[in-house]
C-alpha cells in the first residue's frame, strides 16, 4: 500500500523523467523543459489525467499494467522501471521474478545460516530465498547484481552456470524434470508461469527440455562442480520439503569424497 511519502517520491520522478525527454518533433520555443503531460501520455498510450494524477501525488491505484507502459513511455533504465514499481508497490509483469519470490519459513532460514555445507532454499518458482555464505561462495554468479537469484534462470542462461557445471546438459534434464513435477501442482500460479514462459522465450535449451515433458522427484545423489578457484568439487544433494509450506525446499549439499582409484 502507497502512503503520501511514497505517492510524493513517484510523482516527483515521473514529472523529473518526463521534463527530461527531448519532444519527439521539436517546434516552437516551450515554456516548459521536456515532454508536456499529453505527449507522455501518447506515448504511453495512457490518459492525460492518469499521468496527472500520478505527478500530482494523489491517492490513485495505477495498475501494473498502466505503470509500465508508462515506463516504457518514459524510457526508464532497469534500474529506474525497478524504482518506479517499488514506489509504487507494485510488481512489474515484464519481470516474472521480481514478482515471485517469496521469503523463505523461519525454520529454512535458520537450518540454512546454521550449517557449514552449502545450503538454500527454493520457493514455488525457484527462486533462491535465502543461501548462507557456502553456497554463495560455490555458484559464481549466481548471486551477482541480480536482485532476485532464480536457479532455473542461472542454469539455463548463464555462461558461468555453464563453466561450473562439468555435467551441464545432463543437469539441465534434470533440474527441469524435477521442476515440472512441482509445476504439476502450481499450474495456476502465475509467478510460476510467468517464470516458465520468460525461459521459453530466453532459452532455447529450456524450451527444448520442456517440451520432452520429463518428470523426476526430488533426488540425492552426487552433483559436480568445475569452481573457478577451487577446482573440482564433488558433493552428495540432500533436499527436504517445508513441513509446513509444500512450496519451499531445503537444498543442502553435503561434501564427497574424491572418487576411489581404479
Amino acid at each position: 500500500m502507497m502512503d503520501q511519502d511514497h505517492r510524493k517520491l513517484l510523482g516527483a520522478f515521473v514529472r523529473a523523467r518526463r521534463e527530461s525527454i527531448a519532444p519527439d518533433a521539436p517546434g516552437r520555443r516551450r515554456r516548459t523543459p521536456g515532454l508536456r503531460r499529453e505527449e507522455l501520455a501518447a506515448r504511453a498510450g495512457i490518459g492525460v489525467t492518469w499521468v496527472a494524477w500520478i505527478e500530482q501525488g494523489r491517492e490513485v491505484r495505477a495498475s501494473a499494467e498502466t505503470l509500465a507502459r508508462l515506463a516504457d513511455g518514459l524510457d526508464l533504465t532497469r534500474a529506474e522501471r525497478a524504482y518506479l514499481f517499488t514506489l509504487a508497490a507494485r510488481h512489474d509483469p515484464a519481470d516474472p521474478f521480481a514478482q515471485s519470490l517469496s521469503e523463505a519459513p523461519a525454520a529454512i532460514t535458520a537450518l540454512v545460516e546454521g550449517l557449514n555445507w552449502p545450503a538454500y532454499a527454493l520457493d514455488a518458482a525457484w527462486n533462491v530465498c535465502c543461501a548462507n555464505a557456502a553456497a554463495r561462495g560455490l555458484f559464481v554468479g549466481l548471486f551477482g547484481d541480480e536482485a532476485r537469484p532464480n536457479l532455473l534462470r542461472y542454469i539455463f542462461t548463464s555462461p558461468q552456470a555453464r563453466d561450473l557445471l562439468p555435467d551441464w546438459s545432463e543437469r539441465c534434464d534434470r533440474v527441469l524434470a524435477e521442476f515440472r513435477r512441482d509445476y504439476g501442482r502450481l499450474v495456476g500460479d502465475p509467478r510460476v508461469a510467468g517464470v516458465v514462459a520468460w525461459l521459453r522465450e530466453n532459452s532455447e535449451a529450456f524450451r527444448t527440455a520442456w517440451d520432452r515433458q520429463s518428470v523426476l522427484a526430488r533426488a540425492g545423489g552426487l552433483r559436480l562442480f568445475r569452481h573457478p578457484d577451487q577446482g573440482a568439487l564433488r558433493f552428495t544433494q540432500h533436499t527436504l520439503a517445508d513441513v509446513e509450506r509444500g512450496d519451499f525446499r531445503l537444498v543442502v549439499l553435503q561434501p564427497a569424497p574424491p572418487p576411489a582409484d581404479p
